[in-house]
């Protein structure tokens, strides 16, 4: 019955992703990678965030209920629009599937018993999952890590190592490894940015280091956040150069790289240090 609750919790806030981004992106939040505002199409619409109504992103007709079930509506349709015929991008469905899914590993495969202290980080990480869908999808629409989804996120993982460090008996230890965590996950980007200007890696990079760095709250798998990280985008990008479709003068997101390490290292990382204790430290 849980995993049936988070699959339809998922799909919906799959849904919220797929709204949040595309209002995001035309109220002018970043078009390119310094912004240029509204786009004329959508000028004179309803943007907000919260009290806008759904509509299709090429003929801005009003969605009605049938238009909205996640997933099922797309699949009805058969991918286009009801009312101008349009193919509608399939970055809608997998979105909203992919969101089910963190939900569902997430709760599978949660390192935490879901006593008070377990269940409280859960939902709070599942708060942090939804943001991170919508970073992942802008950032690979537009090489932008918004700071209005990127600082909410930081409220939510800082609010919610507070309560692990004073209510659930962190202590003055765990107030410590946050901040080691933090200053390793956000600090080592910060002196890149600093040092090429802005040219290797992206200020919302560092911002997000903020996120994970609270999120983790243990130094070693912070390490294994950036270990990671790296490793992903060496795997993805090495075959494009190979095969020339990159170059060294390509923009690539970094941040999905590092969300999805965050991800990894969140739910398994634990399981990670231990295992490399045992197999190379010996203890």
């Amino acid at each position: 019955m849980v995993i049936v609750i988070l699959i339809l919790l998922g799909l919906c806030f799959g849904s919220f992703v797929n709204a949040l981004v595309w209002r995001l992106h035309e109220q002018g939040v970043g078009t390119e990678p310094k912004g240029k505002g509204k786009s004329k199409k959508t000028a004179s619409l309803d943007l907000s965030i919260l009290k806008g109504r759904s509509m299709c992103p090429d003929c801005h007709h009003t969605l009605t209920t049938k238009d909205l079930v996640p997933l099922l509506s797309w699949l009805g349709l058969r991918g286009k629009c009801r009312y101008c015929h349009k193919p509608i991008s399939v970055q809608y469905p997998a979105v909203e599937a992919l969101t089910a899914g963190l939900f569902v590993v997430s709760y599978v495969w949660w390192p935490y018993a879901f006593n008070t202290m377990g269940t409280v980080n859960f939902v709070a990480w599942c708060a942090l999952l939804v943001g991170f869908m919508a970073l992942i999808v802008y950032d690979l629409r537009w090489l932008l890590l918004p700071n209005r989804i990127v600082y909410p996120l930081v409220i939510i993982a800082a609010i919610t190592a507070a309560l692990n460090i004073t209510v659930f008996h962190g202590g003055l230890t765990g107030l410590e490894d946050t901040a080691i965590s933090v200053a390793i996950a956000s600090g080592l980007f910060y002196v890149l940015f600093q040092a090429s200007k802005g040219k290797w890696i992206g200020g919302g990079d560092v911002k997000f280091g903020l996120v994970a760095g609270l999120a983790i709250m243990v130094p070693m798998q912070a390490f294994l956040v950036l270990f990671f990280a790296s490793l992903i985008g060496t795997v993805v990008i090495l075959p494009g150069l190979a095969m020339k479709k990159l170059s060294s003068k390509s923009h690539i997101p970094f941040g999905p790289f590092l969300i999805v390490s965050t991800i990894i290292v969140k739910l398994f990382g634990a399981g990670i240090v231990a295992w490399y204790r045992r197999k190379f430290l010996l203890y």
